[in-house]
């Protein structure tokens, strides 16, 4: 007598072999995952936003002061800021209340949409957050202070955020591409989605206000990660 073998078994099975052969995790062997397991897909909208030194806080907010945390963000590690800034292009266009996002980081990057860029001005490249190198600057004014940013205003590429397991099911390593597909009042697929694993990482994408806004992630019905076409 046969038994039938379900289909998320099936692909849990060929799943594994494959990443057996091809390699896991920064070549590292990647983790086995249940063929029941299933992914829990968060897609958030990544406002404008920006990081800050410790060294940066203390000019804009006074010698010493410590940001404090309005809100946890979905990653566990960071966090929403009580504090804001406001940030001023070449022609003195001025976005005012940008939230700033902590712990402090090495280094300062403010991180925009493409239609906040028209409007301050700026000419903003698509970059990874802290590739910095060579991109323009702007001006921040904090309560206490004001700065001149030489570089590191970007619009942050799209990007997907996941642990061992995520990436295992979804068959990736680190900086490997994803689409994802948006079902809804405005279907569209949103192409070339950056992979970035940590051990710690909870599966979720981001993508900005301009990219949300596209495809009316609000009202989404559906949303999933697929491999690139080719």
């Amino acid at each position: 007598m046969t038994t039938a073998i379900a289909r998320d078994q099936v692909e849990g099975i060929v799943r594994s072999i494959l990443i057996d052969r091809l390699g896991g995790l920064n070549g590292r062997a990647a983790p086995r995952v249940e063929p029941s397991y299933r992914p829990n897909l968060v897609v958030n909208i990544s406002a404008r936003h920006c990081h800050l030194t410790q060294a940066d806080v203390d000019v804009l907010f006074g010698p010493g002061y410590q940001l404090t945390p309005m809100r946890t963000l979905y990653q566990s590690t960071d966090f929403a800021a009580n504090e804001t800034v406001a940030v001023v292009g070449p022609r003195q266009r001025m976005i005012p209340g940008v939230r700033i996002l902590g712990p402090c980081r090495k280094f300062s990057q403010v991180e925009l949409a493409f239609t906040d860029a028209i409007s301050l001005g700026i000419e903003v490249p698509v970059r990874l957050s802290g590739e910095i190198e060579g991109t323009p600057g702007c001006l921040l004014i904090g309560p206490k202070g004001s700065l001149v940013l030489p570089r590191g205003v970007i619009r942050a590429e799209r990007h997907v955020h996941m642990g061992p397991k995520d990436a295992s099911y979804y068959g990736v390593k680190h900086k490997d591409r994803l689409d994802l597909r948006v079902e809804g009042s405005c279907p569209t697929v949103l192409e070339g989605l950056l992979v970035r694993t940590h051990d710690d990482w909870k599966l979720e994408v981001h993508i900005d206000t301009d990219e949300a806004n596209c495809c009316d992630l609000a009202h989404a019905t559906k949303v999933e990660l697929v491999r690139p076409r080719g």
